[in-house]
């Protein structure tokens, strides 16, 4: 018997089980799915065999290409398997350097920084840039790393605020910021922050409204456009592309190297040469942390030159987003309009979207069914992810597999 009378050990299981036996119960409990191959359209999960793949961020078909793997096999060979070391230490590689000069020229801003994922980056950007008497205002639907940095801020820095608008609403945007303005205890920087792609809506972040609204108050913008570098625009460069601004329109990008970047791990912060100047001196997530692998640095790298080089991949991958969408709505799903690669299918409860998804794997499609917490309850859906590596093929077996669903449902 503990001296309190409670015992840790057997409270947590007991807490645990319940969470895990309701979710169990309520057909929304998550299986693993393991991959025995490589990353591609068409992928080998045990179990289940071949099957086609509509579930992965491989925007570009890049995550298995041979030249984006022989780089990092030659990476690798000439500088080993790991960094050992923080970057301000000895983990500053060679590969480090051109791959962030490769990001920023992508971008078109003045210097980039490279860590183990968009999350750490994220972690880094508002708790390093941020002081007291700032506020961060976020779109409500921006993804979970930009919620848990913000959180995060105001813990290490007392004093700076947060607010959060309507999902896209630039009125009430408008009323935020200016409500901020009138704040006496709102004295620094207002850091407006936005998705360039949501991930869950496919849909685009304003970028020009936001700019617009940004300059009007003095405000800051960072756009974390994981989703879209790669994707939007006529080159692939990203959000800001599609909409005809340049990169010097955003005050600070995040974005990762594990989608259309050739898939492996890693994300970065871009934008003016101070603000990373900053980030390298009092960064936590690289003060503290090793830096990213150089054999992923120079995939990257790599993966980035073929974007560039081959722009024709961004071309198919707006055709084959194109084909999808026609095919999805005429089997008569409703799929929400977007020019991205993301096509969610909404189908309402959590448990409902979690049976469809595995019955689309019975019939030889992998798309994952996205319920609460990931999205409000009553929203859930199947979201479906195009690639430039998708063949004809493989689209129209996607479509007959949702014309099978759509019956028996």
């Amino acid at each position: 018997m503990t001296t309190t009378g409670i015992d840790g050990s057997a409270l947590f299981q007991q807490r645990t089980g319940a969470v895990l036996g309701e979710l169990a119960a309520t057909g929304q409990l998550k299986h693993l799915q393991v991959i025995e191959g490589p990353m591609g359209p068409r992928i080998t999960l045990r179990g289940k065999g071949d099957v086609d793949c509509f579930c992965s961020n491989n925007y570009l078909g890049l995550a298995n290409h041979p030249d984006v793997v022989e780089a990092g096999l030659e990476g690798l060979r000439r500088y080993g398997a790991g960094t050992a070391s923080v970057r301000f230490i000895c983990g500053t590689f060679e590969p480090h350097e051109r791959l962030e000069r490769t990001i920023a020229d992508m971008l078109g801003v003045d210097a980039s920084y490279t860590f183990v994922s968009c999350w750490t980056a994220s972690e880094a950007l508002f708790p390093t840039l941020c002081d007291p008497g700032d506020m961060i205002i976020s779109d409500a639907l921006n993804h979970a790393c930009i919620i848990d940095a913000m959180r995060l801020t105001t813990v290490i820095k007392k004093g700076v605020h947060k607010a959060v608008y309507k999902h896209s609403d630039m009125d009430d945007l408008r009323r935020v910021l200016s409500a901020a303005r009138q704040n006496p205890e709102v004295t620094g920087v207002l850091w407006v922050v936005t998705d360039g792609v949501f991930s869950m809506e496919g849909d685009l972040g304003r970028l020009p409204d936001l700019r617009a609204l940004c300059d009007e108050f003095g405000a800051m913008l960072v756009v974390d456009d994981s989703h879209g570098t790669g994707v939007m625009g006529e080159t692939g460069r990203g959000t800001h592309e599609y909409w005809g601004m340049k990169g010097t329109d955003i005050d600070l990008f995040t974005g990762t190297l594990g989608k259309a970047l050739g898939g492996g791990a890693g994300g970065y912060i871009a934008g003016s040469q101070a603000a990373i100047d900053l980030i390298v001196q009092r960064g936590r997530p690289t003060l503290f942390s090793n830096a990213l692998p150089v054999t992923v640095a120079c995939s990257a790298t790599k993966a980035i030159e073929l974007l560039v080089n081959e722009p024709e991949r961004v071309a198919t991958l707006r055709a084959n987003v194109a084909a999808a969408r026609e095919g999805i709505r005429e089997v008569g799903f409703e799929v929400l309009e977007s020019p991205t690669a993301i096509c969610p299918i909404i189908v309402g409860k959590t448990a409902t979207a979690i049976s469809m998804s595995n019955r689309l794997l019975e019939l030889g499609v992998f798309a994952i069914g996205f319920g609460y917490p990931v999205v409000p309850e009553g929203e859930a859906r199947i979201r479906v992810q195009i690639s430039a590596a998708h063949e004809p093929e493989h689209i129209d077996r996607l479509i007959e597999a949702l014309r099978t669903l759509k019956a028996e449902h």
